[in-house]
């Protein structure tokens, strides 16, 4: 149904599990970033590899709870289907990383109700979320792979760049299949940004337009007004002026 045994709903699920989800995604950020960056070995490396096994696990329990949670489940699955992927392919364990996106949504809150400053806010944290999460994740896919081009975390990031704002100057390319998964994705990451932007500019304009439109319009309204007001007055002292006329005229004969 609707609710689980304990009242529980998806929401209510999500709206207590926000905080502590960030929290997590923001360690496997960091413990996914040293790992990469630092390529540690021995205890360190031990370390760091138990961090992002059990805060994926985490993602795996918070997935699982919400299916569970859900009113109708299979339509629920199918329209999380990324994040079952996600969780389930080793593959695409660094896609997690994403789910800092979350982050921006709580604190859009702090910067204001309009719907077109979300929009900019989540837009532009989406893309310096994703710019970061790809350069890392293409620097571990192609570090090591023969004839590789991004070999270091530099290249990787402005790999990232260049391509999730659809410029792709072609220096750089990746050679691995998971390196080119990425690419993929943050291609077409890229692309919907910009649809993003493209729509929220036009909106802006059109909205501008609108207003400018809907000020000459109450002006000229009050032109309307204020000529009809001096109508009827000249109207009303030609009448007068033509009755006095008429009894001039009466008087005269």
């Amino acid at each position: 149904m609707g609710m689980s045994t304990t009242g529980m709903s998806t929401e209510s699920w999500r709206r207590r599990t926000e905080w502590p989800m960030i929290g997590a995604s923001i360690v496997f950020l960091s413990a996914y970033a040293f790992n990469v960056l630092a390529q540690p070995a021995g205890a360190s490396a031990q370390i760091t590899a138990t961090t992002m096994t059990l805060t994926w696990g985490l993602f795996a329990v918070d997935f699982f709870v919400r299916l569970a949670l859900a009113e109708q489940r299979g339509q629920w699955l199918l329209r999380h289907l990324h994040e079952l992927a996600m969780v389930v392919l080793p593959l695409l364990r660094p896609l997690k990383l994403l789910r800092l996106v979350t982050l921006f949504g709580v604190l859009q809150r702090s910067v204001g109700t309009a719907l077109r400053g979300r929009v900019v806010s989540y837009a532009a944290g989406s893309t310096i979320l994703l710019i970061l999460v790809s350069s890392l994740a293409m620097l571990d896919a192609e570090r090591g792979a023969p004839d590789a081009g991004i070999t270091t975390y530099p290249d990787a990031l402005w790999w990232s760049t260049v391509t999730v704002t659809t410029v792709g100057y072609g220096d750089y390319a990746p050679v691995t299949t998971t390196g080119r998964v990425i690419a993929v994705g943050l291609m077409v990451a890229g692309i919907a940004l910009l649809g993003v932007v493209t729509a929220t500019l036009a909106s802006y304009l059109v909205q501008r337009i609108g207003e400018e439109d809907e000020a000459n319009q109450a002006v000229t309204r009050e032109h309307i007004i204020g000529l009809t007001a001096q109508i009827e007055t000249l109207r009303s002292e030609v009448s007068a002026l033509r009755e006095t006329r008429l009894t001039e005229m009466a008087g005269e004969r």
